[in-house]
């Protein structure tokens, strides 16, 4: 399976009591995919997997697993604090059959890189399913670095690295430390660098907004391999004004309601997480209205 695309980081619909809407999750499976995604990714930041309990995640990814029906991989997002917690989920996650285990690093607690070799390695060796790593240092505290990355690219079911900083040069490093290996993707979790990964020969990006313009986000990569990239650029930089509107608040808080204002019944994050401005609510439905003038999905 190679690893490409737009990876949709999709988010998880609750109810008015914030128990899971299985019924809208399914929906919106079905949206994303008639919308082109390359991939659904369960439980990254837009999924609220830090606010899910494990029995929660697998209901969701066996809900997942029987409505995608093959059509596009699963990514699951398994990462736990403890190697063994981490160990456990990724074991019960490949057991529902999903196609790719996300995991981010190890949080809370400081880690030094030798540790988060011997993390990975550790359950790279106990599950067979292949492992995207996932750095995301401004939630989890710590960035791992092109040559930690670029030593994991060593396990063979290690086969890719997300990589969320927000820093270009860091995401280079990523995709010089791996060249070696063909099959290792290296895949933009700032949808900003969408494109700026893939002519740098990253493999595309795990994109939040993709939960509310799916299309577009597609733009962005299937433009890019045609090789239009007049249209690539427009696609990239047409998301600019939602994404003006994270400043306002935590962005999956903003993706969400996004996705509700479009209409869909998401319902809101969990609290305490769940808040926005009047000003940035505000900013967001004016948001919306313009690009739904604009005819954007």
């Amino acid at each position: 399976m190679e690893l490409k695309g737009i990876i949709t980081p999709i988010i998880t619909p609750m109810h008015d009591d914030e128990s899971v809407n299985y019924d809208e999750l399914k929906n919106q499976i079905e949206r994303l995919i008639k919308g082109g995604v390359h991939g659904l990714f369960f439980f990254g930041t837009n999924g609220e997997a830090y606010i899910l309990s494990r029995e929660e995640k697998i209901k969701i990814l066996e809900t997942a697993v029987e409505a995608v029906k093959g059509r596009v991989p699963v990514y699951a997002g398994t990462g736990c604090v403890g190697t063994k917690d981490t160990i456990e989920l990724s074991k019960a996650a490949e057991a529902v059959g999903v196609d790719v285990l996300s995991i981010i690093s190890p949080y809370f607690a400081a880690i030094s890189q030798d540790e988060l070799i011997t993390h990975y390695t550790a359950v790279a060796k106990q599950v067979k399913t292949p492992i995207v790593l996932y750095n995301i240092p401004a939630r989890t505290g710590v960035n791992m670095a092109p040559a930690t990355i670029g030593k994991l690219a060593e396990i063979d079911n290690i086969v890719g690295a997300k990589d969320s900083s927000g820093n270009f040069t860091n995401m280079l490093g990523y995709i010089e430390a791996t060249k070696k290996r063909k099959d290792f993707a290296v895949l933009s979790g700032n949808d900003a660098l969408i494109l700026w990964c893939l002519i740098a020969g990253g493999k595309g990006g795990i994109a939040g907004c993709s939960n509310v313009y799916p299309e577009n986000m597609v733009g962005i990569y299937e433009n890019f391999v045609k090789g239009n990239m007049e249209q690539a650029r427009f696609c990239q930089e047409r998301i600019g004004a939602l994404r003006s509107v994270f400043k306002y608040g935590n962005p999956n808080t903003v993706v969400k309601k996004a996705v509700k204002l479009l209409g869909y019944p998401v319902g809101e994050c969990r609290a305490p997480f769940n808040s926005l401005s009047a000003e940035g609510m505000e900013a967001l439905k004016k948001v919306i209205a313009d690009y739904k003038q604009s005819d954007m999905r």
